[in-house]
């Protein structure tokens, strides 16, 4: 493969808008990315950009590069969906070929974007001997990838090679960030509109495609792609969804979610769920007592967007319970503020525990005092407390 056969990738280069720009213009409701001026753009910069399937990573790459042609010359910007790519050579040699041409054009600055690089194995290959011998010190290489795991392992492979480069995760919009796109204001003065868009937001979550109407269907065909790219039979994917749903919210373990399938062990059940963390559809709370986390205890485990629970509910046959849901929400919200979320069990369970907040979720009223430290959030409190949590 020659750097002429991926034009169609690189439409700016004949002076052509992008396919994924064009499609973010014409929806109905769409923002800026506010990660992509997050990224670094000073040579020379590795940036790595995580996040689960259609959540924007490459629309997000595409306004970058529209912004950057604004400064640069067409010629000085590299895309490449490295899904196409047979092998890690062939990426090696699309690059030598990039540098070439800024050499001829006199261009100095490069920026080199590879997109979904976990669906290659060894992509690193490809690239690190080229940053080894200094032939991208003038260039900014962001990459992106969809398996959490697999790239932050990949990342390991570049030592104080990064230069200037920030890793981000990019994630479905929380609640707050949606009531923002939604044009929600002040939301105290409005509670009966933020109640209406929290309802929205439980249906669509944060995916930029469900909150435009898009097929859910679509979604769902992503994640079972990725299984089977990965080798993960669809049977046991499915089996383990309904029990980790069917158990909700409970605390269980992974010998008790082994029990509820048609006799796989643990051990399988074990390395699903983890294969799922890695795709950023699960989450897992653990058990804290005082400073000591039981990582080896029962486990609350979590979706990490109200969309992502409904599929895989549907998918699996599992009943979804509201309680849980909310609970969920309330996870994952905690979890992305303070960047880990644990719960509490003694004569009285807590939910979610975070930073210096305990807190108890309860879809109905609660029938049953707590200390005076744990907040009690019934149905209605949650899309309130979701957004002050935002907010603080």
């Amino acid at each position: 493969m020659r750097l002429g056969d991926l034009v169609y990738m690189n439409p700016w280069w004949e002076g052509k808008e992008d396919y994924h720009v064009k499609r973010w213009r014409e929806q109905k409701i769409h923002w800026w990315p506010k990660w992509t001026d997050e990224l670094s753009l000073e040579p020379f910069s590795l940036n790595f950009v995580l996040g689960p399937r259609q959540v924007g990573k490459t629309t997000g790459i595409k306004l970058l590069i529209k912004e950057l042609l604004k400064e640069n010359p067409p010629e000085s910007i590299l895309y490449v969906n490295v899904e196409i790519l047979p092998d890690h050579r062939e990426l090696a040699s699309l690059l030598r070929e990039f540098e070439g041409m800024k050499k001829r054009e006199g261009i100095k600055t490069g920026y080199i974007f590879l997109d979904e690089v976990t669906s290659l194995d060894g992509w690193w290959r490809g690239l690190k001997p080229l940053i080894d011998a200094g032939m991208l010190e003038n260039d900014v290489v962001t990459v992106t990838g969809s398996s959490s795991l697999r790239v932050k392992r990949d990342i390991e492979m570049f030592p104080g090679r990064r230069g200037e480069g920030k890793t981000l995760e990019v994630m479905p919009l929380s609640f707050a960030e949606y009531a923002e796109v939604m044009g929600l204001k002040r939301p105290e003065l409005h509670r009966e509109k933020t109640l209406g868009l929290f309802e929205e937001y439980l249906k669509t979550g944060g995916f930029p495609g469900s909150i435009n109407g898009l097929p859910m269907e679509d979604l769902l065909g992503a994640y079972i792609g990725e299984f089977v790219r990965f080798g993960k039979s669809l049977e046991i994917a499915r089996e383990t969804f309904y029990a980790l749903i069917q158990s909700a919210p409970s605390a269980t373990s992974f010998r008790a979610l082994a029990g509820m399938t048609s006799g796989y062990s643990y051990k399988v059940v074990q390395d699903y769920i983890e294969f799922f963390r890695e795709l950023y559809i699960i989450g897992i709370a653990y058990l804290r007592e005082g400073n000591r986390v039981l990582y080896k205890r029962e486990k609350k485990f979590f979706f990490r967007d109200p969309l992502l629970a409904r599929l895989f509910s549907a998918w699996s046959g599992a009943e979804l319970r509201e309680d849980a849901l909310y609970e969920w929400l309330v996870q994952e919200h905690l979890h992305r503020k303070f960047g880990e979320v644990y719960y509490y069990r003694n004569s009285y369970e807590v939910d979610a525990i975070a930073g210096n907040l305990k807190v108890e979720v309860k879809a109905g009223k609660a029938h049953r005092r707590y200390p005076r430290n744990v907040i009690v959030l019934e149905r209605e409190d949650v899309p309130f407390f979701l957004l002050e949590l935002w907010e603080g």
